[in-house]
């Protein structure tokens, strides 16, 4: 095999035994890497019913093909578990050096299952695997940890290590490295409940490449692509440009999506804090991008990376407009190990419950949690991240379970799917995002459908709900897959001519398979056909694929888009349409006959002809 090595290792934490397993190259084929195979493995290992917190629950991670070969944007590895947030899918990719060591150790990925019996760091180098106690971590941040775990074991070494927040098992807990973090779905919990503080990879092999020359060919012309016009506006202000245009198109989030514009919000936008501030700039490991742009809170303290959904999470969707005060709550969630769009999804709910009298005094224990108040959420963090006292103990559960556990209807104003909080963006406008949304494996994400694009690229219109959005939506949750899966950063899905066949050239230079843009496509829907299976044995159905009360009976009530909504009835014609897509029933269920046509490996078949030696 080229790009893989054709096994993964099976790990017990509670014996330190290790297993290796084999991966075919049927099934590398079938589910390339990175978020596929990472969701195969888990419907694999992963016990029907699994409690999440359980030592049974597996911690899948895996790395992907074009890792470690020279093609920019590609350094990303994959975590999933069952998610103690959401109780379906749970799956992050975190972007870093962490990614290529993974790949360099010479194993295709990582399933650790059991629990340590005391906090410890599982070090993989090359061969020699061990879990080794290091309880003087407890309380540590994650950056602190990456220090220690390296400075004990030597050079080399990538660590990925959760902060306290992981350690208590808030349920939105982050898994981080070097300042980036596989921050949804709360799988910082899942380590924190296996006693497992890090994860500290080395290793020196390199998987074999089919087409060196080819592929040094292809990588030269992708980078080329990836700094044309298509990123422009990432590389000159990153992610946080967006605030500012969505503010202006009325699908910037506020105050608890009670408000779809934002007044202050030219205060947090990219182009304010580069005008007014000192600025960083960076990128992931193996990217010629460089969208990363970092800020100065304040003099003295360290820069801050801003990229617009937290600045979205932590700012308009809270009511403040101070950007000192968001740059120092994203700071305290990069300490802490806090997913910024959880919390700030959370604390907006907490914020409109106290507003409508449904959370007491007794909860909140002289934090003034109020809309605009940056000092309460200033307070809050800390104590969430420690689950300390009555506030922290009931936010570290996320919004749906805070408003499960106070009642009073606060469930309306609780913004999530299947318990994982909205992103930054209005679903009352942007109906085929609306969809992607409701239908998502892992919940609220517009990361794993992309399905905004059909909104903004002009070709249907956001406002009305009219058909087929299924297609468009499937469309795009298969698209994102193989991003997903390869990896390669969406960023660049619009630098490809046609990304299918595009995507198939790198791979066929990388492995040799015969393998074209109609196959890669197929497989993007066997990605998600997998993932919908994990979930369909979790006890998922169409009534999971839904939106929060408020997007179903209030209308948007501010900006361009205002008096636009979604009502049960729109939701529902979308549905059918997206399962008659997918060939799901009417239920939202994976049919026998569509499982076993999708989930059957592709054959390998003869090398792409090239010249190539091996």
């Amino acid at each position: 095999m080229y790009a893989y090595y054709g096994r993964y290792l099976l790990i017990d934490l509670s014996s330190g035994r290790c297993e290796p397993q084999p991966l075919p190259a049927a099934e590398a084929r079938a589910y390339l890497g990175g978020a596929g195979l990472a969701a195969r493995w888990l419907y694999r290992h992963a016990p029907a019913g699994v409690e999440p917190f359980a030592p049974e629950n597996p911690l899948v991670l895996a790395g992907c093909p074009l890792v470690d070969t020279g093609l920019t944007t590609t350094a990303k590895a994959a975590f999933a578990a069952r998610s103690p947030l959401t109780r379906f899918l749970g799956e992050s990719l975190i972007s870093s050096h962490f990614a290529i060591a993974l790949k360099r150790t010479g194993w295709d990925g990582l399933v650790m299952n059991g629990a340590c019996a005391l906090l410890s760091v599982l070090v993989v180098d090359g061969e020699q695997v061990r879990v080794l106690p290091m309880p003087e971590l407890a309380g540590r941040s994650a950056a602190e940890t990456e220090r220690a775990v390296r400075a004990a074991l030597g050079k080399g070494f990538q660590v990925a290590a959760i902060g306290l927040a992981g350690e208590r098992r808030v349920r939105y807990a982050a898994i981080s490295h070097d300042g980036r973090h596989a921050g949804r779905t709360g799988l910082g919990a899942v380590m924190g409940a296996k006693n497992l503080k890090a994860i500290a990879v080395r290793g020196a092999r390199h998987a074999g490449i089919f087409d060196p020359e080819g592929l040094r060919d292809a990588a030269t012309d992708l980078r080329r692509r990836s700094l044309g016009p298509e990123t422009a506006k990432y590389r000159l202000l990153g992610t946080s440009a967006n605030l500012l245009t969505f503010d202006r198109l009325g699908v910037l989030p506020t105050r608890n999506f009670q408000q779809a514009t934002f007044s202050g919000a030219e205060r947090l936008t990219g182009e304010t804090l580069a005008a007014e501030r000192g600025r960083e700039r960076t990128g992931c490991a193996a990217c010629a991008v460089g969208c990363e742009h970092r800020y100065l809170p304040g003099a003295g303290e360290a820069a801050v990376r801003a990229e617009y959904e937290s600045l979205f999470a932590l700012g308009p969707l809270l009511g403040i407009d101070d950007p000192d005060s968001v740059l120092r709550a994203a700071a305290l969630c990069d300490e802490y190990g806090l997913d910024t769009l959880s919390l700030g999804g959370t604390l907006a709910w907490a914020m409109e419950a106290v507003d409508r009298g449904a959370l007491s005094t007794a909860y909140l224990e002289g934090v003034d949690l109020r809309f605009g108040n940056a000092a309460a959420v200033l307070q809050a963090i800390p104590r969430i991240a420690a689950r300390e006292g009555a506030l922290g103990t009931l936010l570290a559960e996320g919004s749906r379970l805070a408003a499960e556990a106070i009642g009073q209807g606060s469930e309306a104003w609780a913004m999530h799917v299947k318990g994982l909080e909205l992103p930054g963006y209005e679903p009352r406008a942007l109906k085929t995002l609306a969809l992607g949304l409701a239908v998502g494996a892992r919940g609220a994400c517009h990361n794993r459908s992309s399905a905004y694009d059909a909104d903004f690229g002009g070709g249907a219109d956001r406002l009305r709900v009219d058909l087929p959005r299924g297609r468009e939506a499937a469309e795009a949750e298969d698209r994102a897959a193989v991003l997903d899966s390869l990896v390669i950063c969406k960023f660049l899905r619009r630098c490809f001519d046609d990304f299918y066949p595009d995507a198939a050239r790198l791979v066929a230079l990388l492995t040799g398979w015969d393998i074209d843009g109609e196959e890669l496509a197929e497989t993007g829907r066997r990605i998600v056909t997998v993932k919908r299976l994990y979930n369909q044995r979790e006890g998922a159905s169409r009534v999971d694929d839904t939106l929060p009360p408020r997007l179903l009976s209030e209308r948007v009530p501010d900006g361009p888009g205002a008096g636009s909504g979604i009502t049960a009835t729109d939701l529902d014609r979308m549905l059918d349409d997206y399962y008659q897509a997918r060939g799901w029933t009417r239920d939202g269920l994976v049919s026998d006959a569509a499982s076993n046509a999708l989930l059957v490996a592709p054959t390998p078949g003869p090398p792409a002809s090239t010249d190539a030696a091996g």
